[in-house]
């Protein structure tokens, strides 16, 4: 008993210091190993696994494995299985060289086994691992610990039990230390045999850690969950602290405590923190300076004081927690063993040498807690604490003990059970059906008790209610049942003694038509199925029951209509229900306590007639109205409403047109396809079903009017007619389009004219015999065979008289560069331009009238065609467009250009053969067919046979050297042009040969000097002016080269274009581009590329002109 009382009061000293522990993540480790366990416990309860993980341990650098395994038998397919680490580390992701997941099936057993293989593990691979399967809706987990071991060297020569016990002798006050809380205990412990715990505390539990330290006397709870933790902490060497603060101090309140470090640098400025905030000197916190020691003094310590420090010096800083305890409360008068009866008060008191002083109570052990809903009140008057239990039962005989943090006391409390006396027995009971029935007894003691009825118990619900008050015991059943009689007996606990009682339940004849749920008493049956009316009944002994209609008994033998009998119903059949089968039917039951009669109104009803044939009174493009009549007869039900049917006149399938009933005897079907012809019907509806198809109504086809023609606009207007254009109208239908009524009215008046007296089937008309001057309204209107459509007005009168357009022409976008075409190719330009009266047109070619012989044009109103059937290169040059209306005017020039093949190059000479090179060199084409030469092809021909071969392609220099020829073959070779046309009809041909010559010739290489490649810019492709459209991005073009690469510098009208966002410039491959965004006319202007270098400067230059769109 002293062992346990010991026990119990260290439990109680490191239980005060639980909640300053938990600043440290040690003891939150701790707990969150106990709520695994609790999760583990949780798991055990697994429907899916058959076999699950267990914890292990694995030394640092060997190899684990973790295995689970699944029943198969009940699974349709393969369950998903996680292996994870902690909460949300899914493992499946990390496998590779450490870790590999493996899973396998036994068709014999139909079992899973997943399996994690852990490989060289690692100490820092230590800690809670889970287990997850899922199948569907069903899911299981379970988790488990690996401890990894390091090597012996650090762990072998470690007393655990030392390790993790400190003494409250000789030590600093501000230390530590659990023991120093017991130091007023005496205990004597028996000397027990050597133990060793350690191995102790790796094979227990994580909830077991508390107890064995306990057990064995390890007061340093945070050094034993580190030293389990396996956190090896190690200390970076500070370069500012030569000594640090100790992890944490302890300091009884009211005490002094010194906080001290050492600096490296005496200089550095060292400044104190209390939790964050900074300390200033002051009564309370004395700040002393030692040599190189810093030291900080806290005075008259207070539990405002119990907090986290922190020392900074310069970027480095050290912690540490401060403990502040209040002094060990002592019991000052004992606890004193009590006896009490079932049923009395309890009260049990001690003495503690504080008031208000911090007490726990135990019963056998289990701390007690001040619960509202707890059977145990503590009480705290001063120094008294009281433990008060109300109505003490048997149950309440244990050990009561109070403990302190000096002391402890413990009393037996024990309660025993007065004899019992029977004050009034339960009494035997008739009672009728329905009533209440009330049993009651009185015993002598305040005790509880059950009831039982024929052997089973009684439990309490709405209508049976126990009551228990004091030393008398009720139960009421309300409103008896006939299941209610039986023999009851009432037994009190903890007592050996019974009461009985006996009940008999009597019950005249009833009949529960209200059960039945029919209104008004009418039952309503479907004309040719069967009615089966069951009424319940009731009665004790079980009535006779008789049917009757008017004078006639329904007798129980065999007919289409009869009655059968049953202990708690009465049966009234009838077989195949018939119209006259409407009336009222009598019911009567009788037994020896009474009788009981009802009367029941039995209505057949049967489905609604089908309504007359429906009447289609509109029809529509794709709708239609009908009308129909009700039916002549209802089926006995008012109809709910009707539902409408239709169908294609060639086709036998009807379609619903309404899921929701029609309430009225007119519908609008819609979405009918136009111009074909359709039929309707109607089905009426009540609450029996749905009626007979109605007669089909007579055929109808929708049609209608087109929509208005669209776009009405003016075309023309001369001094007495106006030409009007229009598009067709945007729906048609399937009537068709007959042709358009055109109509105007002049401005003032009402009357529309009919200006086409037969339909036009254009989409131009021209008004004509018009004055000049007038001003009219003109619209158009389209004609079917549905009628005319509604019209179509042009928004603005119109005055009649002739509108002269300023000339203007519309050069394509193509046609702003230079055109190229090759020799024989057709050119076909043609260019829009607009203006009214119809304008004159005239082109010329470099100032001369072109002949209409050779190039073909053609005008119309609004565009000009240059046509030349087969280009030659004398086509080529500037054409000049001319458009003019009385003195306005508009011109325009193109550039045209036609291509030809080029001409051979000139002069194709050997210029040194060297082993088995050959160095060549030619002379550009005379003829370049009027465009730049892209290159040239070499070919190489054998003197032997004298067959060509190409050896080079796209060659853009006048010389190049041919290699990997045959030594001793002799060799022709010759060179073709290359345009855009594409390669020279003819090549030029070399006039000699070139022989290489064999092996052990001697060859002097000739003596040839540096190239020089650097040369002054010079512009190989030239700015081309350009016409752009304001709002769209416009680039200007050229080509330039220079050895060194020369600077590229734009400006605009002379003006050096820099740091202006509208402009972008960028060279690619010597090819200098402007970019000017969306330009506006301010951008027209010359702009200039320039190009410098150190050998000189070259410029070329181009115009910009922006035409803004209309």
């Amino acid at each position: 008993m002293k062992r346990n009382h010991a026990l119990l009061a260290l439990n109680y000293q490191v239980v005060m210091f639980l909640e300053r522990i938990e600043r440290l993540s040690l003891v939150n480790w701790g707990r969150a190993h106990l709520k695994d366990a609790d999760k583990h416990k949780d798991s055990e309860r697994s429907s899916l696994f058959v076999e699950k993980p267990e914890s292990g341990s694995v030394n640092e650098g060997g190899d684990i494995k973790f295995s689970c395994k699944v029943e198969a038998k009940d699974l349709l397919r393969k369950p998903t299985v996680k292996w994870l680490k902690g909460k949300w580390m899914d493992l499946a992701s990390k496998a590779g060289k450490h870790l590999q997941l493996k899973e396998t099936f036994d068709r014999l057993t139909k079992t899973y086994t997943f399996e994690m293989q852990i490989i060289k593990a690692k100490e820092s691979y230590a800690g809670n691992y889970r287990c997850e399967v899922t199948y569907k809706d069903k899911f299981d987990t379970c988790s488990f610990d690996l401890e990894v071991v390091a090597g012996e060297a650090t762990t072998s020569a470690i007393d655990i039990r030392s390790a993790f016990k400190r003494s409250g002798e000789g030590q600093d006050a501000g230390e530590l230390d659990f023991s120093g809380l017991l130091k007023r205990r005496e205990i004597k412990v028996e000397e027990a045999p050597e133990i060793d715990v350690w191995e102790l505390l790796k094979n227990a539990k994580p909830s077991d850690y508390e107890k064995i330290a306990f057990q064995y006397g390890i007061t340093d709870l945070r050094g034993m969950l580190k030293r389990l933790k396996k956190m090896k902490r190690q200390e970076k060497k500070s370069e500012a602290f030569t000594k640090k603060l100790d992890p944490a101090y302890q300091v009884d309140k009211g005490g002094r405590i010194r906080l001290s470090v050492e600096l490296a640098d005496p200089t550095i400025e060292l400044k104190w923190y209390k939790n964050g905030q900074e300390i200033r000197p002051s009564g309370k916190f004395i700040f002393e300076h030692k040599g190189n020691e810093r030291i900080l003094f806290i005075n008259n310590c207070s539990m405002a004081d119990d907090a986290a420090y922190e020392v900074r010096a310069g970027n480095e800083k050290c912690s540490t927690e401060l403990f502040v305890r209040d002094p060990p409360v002592v019991i000052t008068k004992e606890l004193e063993n009590t006896n009490a009866y079932c049923g009395d008060r309890v009260e049990l008191e001690c003495e503690v040498s504080e008031p208000d002083a911090a007490v726990k109570w135990f019963r056998n052990g289990e701390e007690l807690l001040n619960e509202p809903r707890s059977r145990y009140r503590l009480k705290v008057d001063g120094k008294k604490h009281i433990l008060i239990i109300d109505e003490a039962n048997k149950g309440d005989t244990a050990t009561y003990s109070v403990m302190t943090t000096g002391g402890q006391s413990a009393s037996q409390l024990k309660v025993d059970l007065r004899p019992l006396k029977i004050l009034q027995p339960l009494s035997d009971v008739t009672v009728k059906l329905g009533k209440e029935l009330n049993l009651k007894c009185e015993i002598s003691e305040n005790v509880s008790g059950k009831w039982y009825k024929n052997g089973l118990p009684v439990l309490g619900s709405d209508r049976v209610k126990l009551y228990h008050k004091g030393k008398i015991h009720k139960l009421i059943v309300d409103s008896a049942l006939v299941e209610d009689e039986g023999d009851y007996v009432f037994v009190p606990d903890l007592y050996s003694v019974k009461l009985p009682s006996k009940v008999h339940i009597i019950d005249p004849p009833r009949i529960h038509w209200d059960a039945l749920n029919y209104p008004d008493n009418t039952v309503t049956v479907v004309a040719g199925t069967k009615l089966r009316l069951e009424v319940p009944i009731t009665g004790e002994p079980a009535p006779k029951v008789i049917w009757s209609r008017g004078e006639k008994w329904i007798t129980e033998t065999g007919g289409r209509v009869r009655a059968e009998s049953f202990p708690d119903s009465a049966l009234l059949v009838i077989d195949i229900a018939e119209k006259e089968d409407t009336g009222m039917y009598r019911m009567l039951v009788k037994n020896e306590a009474g009788e009981a009669s009802a009367e029941i109104k039995i209505k057949v009803v049967d489905i609604p007639d089908p309504p007359p044939q429906p009447i289609v009174t509109e029809v529509g493009e794709d709708w239609c109205i009908m009308q129909w009549d009700p039916p002549a007869y209802d089926g006995g039900c008012p109809i709910l409403g009707y539902y409408i049917e239709r169908k294609k006149k060639q086709s036998s399938r009807w379609m619903r047109l309404n899921f929701d009933l029609c309430k009225e005897t007119t519908f609008e079907p819609k979405k009918m396809i136009e111009g074909v012809a359709y039929e309707v019907r109607v089905f009426a509806v009540n609450s029996i079903g749905s009626s007979k198809p109605s007669l089909p109504s007579k055929a109808f086809v929708p049609l209608a009017v087109t929509s208005p023609p669209t776009m009405l606009v003016v075309d023309e207007i001369t001094d007495s007619s106006v030409t009007m254009k229009w598009r067709p109208p945007d729906h048609i239908g399937a009537a068709g389009l007959d042709g358009y009524v055109v109509e105007y009215c002049y401005e003032g008046a009402e009357e529309w004219i009919v200006a086409n007296p037969e339909l036009t089937d254009k989409t131009k008309y021209t008004i004509t015999g018009l004055p000049t001057g007038a001003r009219i309204y003109v619209r158009v209107k389209a004609v079917n065979a549905a009628g005319p459509s509604d019209p179509r007005l042009h928004p603005q009168p119109i005055v009649i008289k002739e509108i002269i357009e300023p000339p203007k022409i519309r050069i394509p976008h193509h046609l702003k560069q230079t055109y190229i075409k090759k020799v024989g190719e057709s050119v076909n330009l043609v260019i829009p331009y607009q203006g009214k009266p119809r304008p004159k047109v005239s082109w010329k070619k470099a100032g001369v009238e072109i002949d209409a012989n050779d190039i073909n044009i053609r005008n119309s109103e609004y565009d000009t065609i240059l046509f030349i059937r087969k280009a030659e290169r004398r086509h080529s040059g500037k054409y000049d467009l001319k458009v003019q209306i009385d003195n306005l005017e508009d011109t325009a020039s193109i550039e045209i250009q036609i291509i030809d093949r080029p001409g051979p190059p000139l002069s194709v000479h050997i210029v040194d053969v060297w082993g088995e090179n050959v160095a060549l060199e030619w002379k550009p084409p005379k003829d370049s067919g009027n465009i730049n030469i892209t290159g040239y092809t070499i070919q190489k021909a054998d003197k032997k046979t004298m067959e060509w071969f190409t050896v080079l392609e796209h060659y853009h220099r006048t010389s190049a050297t041919i290699s990997d020829l045959v030594i001793g073959n002799e060799y022709f070779f010759r060179v073709f042009s290359e345009n855009m046309c594409g390669l020279s009809e003819t090549a030029t041909r070399t006039i000699n040969s070139a022989r290489i010559e064999k092996e052990g010739k001697p060859y002097k290489p000739p003596d040839y000097g540096d190239f020089n490649f650097t040369e002054a810019p010079r512009f190989t492709h030239p700015l081309i002016t350009t016409v752009a459209v304001a709002g769209y991005n416009a680039t200007l073009n050229c080509s330039v080269r220079g050895n060194p690469k020369p600077k590229i510098t734009w400006m605009k009208n002379k003006i050096i274009i820099q740091d202006d966002p509208r402009y972008r410039m960028f060279s690619n491959q010597s090819v200098c581009t402007l970019e000017i965004r969306k330009p506006s006319p301010y951008d027209a202007g010359t702009y200039t590329c320039k190009a410098v270098n150190k050998l000189g400067e070259a410029e070329v230059d181009c115009k910009l002109e922006v035409k803004v769109s209309q």
